[in-house]
Formats: C-alpha cells, structure tokens, sequence
C-alpha cells in the first residue's frame, strides 16, 4: 500500500526572474493563481516568498498577508510556510511578517556560503526568529546548509525555542555549500537521527538535481519531497518548466515509483504535527 509524502512546492524564491522563464509568479494574484494549480496537482505544503513590483526579494508583510488570504481562500487547509531566509533581505525585516501566523516558516541555524554572497544567520537573528515563530505557534522548517546547522537546531530545542519534533530540510545542490551527493545524504540524515531522532524531515535538490534528491529521499522513506521554480526553473537543458504544477506532477510520479503517493492536506498535518485549519 502506498504511503503518504508531503509534496512542498517553492513557488517563487529570491533569484528567478520572469526574464528567466516567465512562469516565476511574482504579484501576489501569480503567487495565488500558481499555488492553486500547484495544490490541484497534488501539493499539500506552499513556501512562499514575495517580491517587490521590479522582482528583487521582499519582507513585505502586506504582500505575505495577501498570498495567505488568496491560498487559504482557493487551497483550503494547505500548508502555509513563508521564508525568512536572507538574499536580498534587510536582517532585521526577515521576521516582520511572522505575526501573520502561517502554519510554518522556514529558519536557517547557521551562516553558510553561497556562490556569490555569505548567507549570513548570525546567532542572535536565529535566537529571535525561533523565538517569533514559537510566540505564533509556528512550526519552524530547519534548512540545513552545513552538517553543523543539525546541531544548531538541537541547541534551540535545549534552550526552549523549539520543540523536539521539528521539520528538517537538507538543501543540496547550492554552490560552496553541501553538494548534491547521495553519500552526503546518508552522513546528515544519520546525524538527524542521532542528534533529533524526532525530527521530521525532507531534502531539496538545487536545479539540475531536483529530480535525483527527490529520488534519494523516497528511497529513504521521508516525510516529504520539494519542487517548484524556486529551486528549478527547467524541465530539461533545452526546455523550462511550464508551471510550478508541471514540477509538482513530476514529484507526484516520483512518489508513484517509489510507493508512495501525495499526502492530502489532512495527512500532510499529522505528519508534519500541524494544527487542523
């Protein structure tokens, strides 16, 4: 009997650009109208970031107020994740929208390269962003760009910010961080399971190796999967992906191999420990 897995589509991201493919959904009514075919399509968790009217990345948050209120409209009970993450974001504005309340947010434990800039996550910003999310009964996604980033999020569960049970993302694929190696994986996801052995958790492939990582995760019986234009914009070298949706039933057919199936939104809660909507 197949099993479930949470499909997470990124639909936006801070770097594509329209001039890169031009199904990037920038506006808020984008970012809604994507989602929804997303959801159709078998997406049960949204991680949302918002930009500005020339697409660089923004903290807005009347811009994440109106994405929320178009997807719990359109997607009823699907997750709803807006990012903190920092490329193209004032430090200080990353958390401002966390009173919104989505059901989670995305939380790096450590600074890290990228391949142009340093993803900066100084200890004092994760201490306050942790803190933020538990005030609003978020539950945080921990993205894991370095081995030590595990560690971090064990010492805000020592510390009182976050519970035992957090969701977990190995990012592969990210120049000058971990690369996409199958080896790799099985070194962070066994320091997971020894450092938080309750951690949910789940893997996202950068470009080219968004299909392999998918692969590599189901074979291992993760939680969940990730696509979306954030982190891929193609299909293949020579064509672009027509929609987040066209990713999403990519990853559905991948679960379909590997017995299992899309989570609906119900289940995509349990087994994420998400309140009912």
């Amino acid at each position: 009997m197949s099993r479930p897995v949470v499909i997470a589509v990124a639909i936006t991201g801070s770097v594509p650009r329209k001039k890169d493919n031009p199904a990037v959904p920038v506006t808020p009514s984008e970012q809604v109208e994507s989602t929804h075919e997303a959801f159709e399509a078998g997406a049960s968790l949204v991680h949302i970031h918002v930009r500005n009217p020339d697409e660089t990345p923004s903290s807005s948050p009347e811009l994440f107020a109106r994405v929320q209120e178009g997807i719990r409209k359109h997607c009823p009970g699907m997750i709803i994740q807006f990012s903190t993450g920092g490329r193209g974001r004032d430090q200080a504005a990353r958390g401002s929208a966390l009173y919104l309340k989505p059901d989670m947010a995305s939380l790096s434990t450590g600074s890290v390269n990228f391949p142009t800039i340093v993803y900066e996550n100084a200890p004092a910003l994760v201490t306050d962003l942790a803190t933020r999310m538990k005030e609003n009964d978020i539950r945080p996604e921990i993205e894991i760009f370095d081995l030590s980033h595990i560690h971090g999020a064990r010492r805000l569960i020592d510390e009182g910010l976050m519970g035992s049970r957090p969701h977990v993302q190995f990012v592969m694929g990210v120049k000058n961080a971990i690369p996409a190696d199958e080896h790799l994986l099985e070194i962070l996801l066994g320091e997971l399971k020894r450092v938080i052995p309750e951690a949910t958790w789940t893997a996202a492939g950068i470009g080219r190796f968004q299909g392999e990582v998918m692969r590599w995760v189901l074979e291992r019986g993760a939680d969940g999967v990730r696509t979306g234009l954030e982190d891929n914009i193609r299909i293949a070298r020579d064509r672009l992906a027509r929609s987040n949706a066209e990713l999403v039933q990519i990853a559905a057919e991948l679960c379909a191999k590997n017995a299992a199936r899309p989570a609906t939104v119900e289940e995509a809660r349990r087994l994420l420990g998400i309140r009912a909507a």
